[in-house]
């Protein structure tokens, strides 16, 4: 990697990263939070869909968000790029620091925020355009073109997906003749080649058919370490298969709620809410 580069932008006056500073390093999930939320209330047509919510994710790490649809998970993930700055009427209260930057600070660059915590959604949605400017494209908009670079990155992106030897003799057909799995890795790839910290990824898997599924699964798991993961999911196996820190997300009085928030391994076998316990055992939800 060349680390004398520069990326797309600063966060704020005086943060100014180098491609070096947007790789994890780390080799394993540690407990050092990047991303620190307190307080977070999120509504809509002022009507609260989440309500005092506050956790620490911890850089390099997977965590996973469960609970029932509609108790706040999405609304909670796309808080966490200012994803919610694009929904008509939607309004967020609360602290949220990445990096130890006030993420709401009048100074912040959206942009350059969203290109360091990318998003992934539930459904691939690669551009209309050949597998190549699907990777190009949003690295020249943030001002890198040149050529070597621009196929460096293409490549490496599409190898931490395990696309490149799939798709090495296509790169200029469309991205739409792909499968929907190879659709959704090219969309984690595009994410990739801009070189986030951090993946936000909501129900990767859910339109996927179970091969699919685990081939994505996989990728996540491959990228802890390197890049710190949020993904919601509903498939309770999934996630305690993969997960560093697990969330339980849950209604009450028509308000998504954080009912409990620690480690994988204790949320799935020693959970302290009864809640949890009854949503894990599949008693509840």
């Amino acid at each position: 990697m060349n680390e004398s580069l520069e990326t797309t932008g600063t966060l704020a006056p005086g943060a100014t990263y180098t491609l070096g500073d947007l790789q994890q390093g780390a080799a394993c999930c540690v407990p050092t939070p990047i991303i620190d939320v307190q307080g977070l209330r999120v509504s809509y047509n002022g009507i609260t869909a989440l309500d005092d919510l506050s956790l620490q994710i911890h850089q390099g790490c997977i965590t996973a968000l469960i609970g029932p649809s509609g108790c706040g998970k999405t609304s909670f993930l796309s808080s966490l790029n200012r994803l919610t700055d694009l929904i008509p009427h939607a309004r967020v209260e609360g602290r949220i620091e990445f990096d130890g930057l006030n993420i709401h600070d009048p100074n912040v660059d959206v942009r350059a925020l969203r290109t360091h915590v990318g998003m992934i959604f539930q459904r691939p949605n690669p551009f209309p355009l050949s597998v190549r400017k699907n990777i190009e494209m949003p690295l020249r908009e943030h001002g890198i073109a040149g050529k070597h670079v621009l196929h460096e990155r293409l490549e490496r992106a599409l190898t931490d997906v395990g696309l490149w030897d799939e798709v090495k003799d296509r790169l200029d057909q469309s991205a739409l003749g792909l499968s929907g799995g190879q659709q959704q890795r090219l969309c984690i790839a595009r994410a990739l080649a801009l070189e986030p910290k951090v993946l936000l990824m909501d129900e990767p898997c859910s339109a996927l058919d179970p091969i699919s599924s685990g081939v994505v699964e996989d990728l996540v798991l491959r990228l802890k370490g390197r890049y710190t993961v949020v993904i919601v999911t509903h498939n309770l196996a999934q996630a305690k298969r993969i997960a560093n820190y697990a969330a339980f997300f849950w209604m009450k009085e028509k308000v998504g709620k954080l009912i409990e928030y620690g480690q994988s391994r204790q949320i799935f076998e020693e959970p302290g809410h009864e809640l949890t316990a009854a949503y894990i055992s599949g008693v509840r939800g």
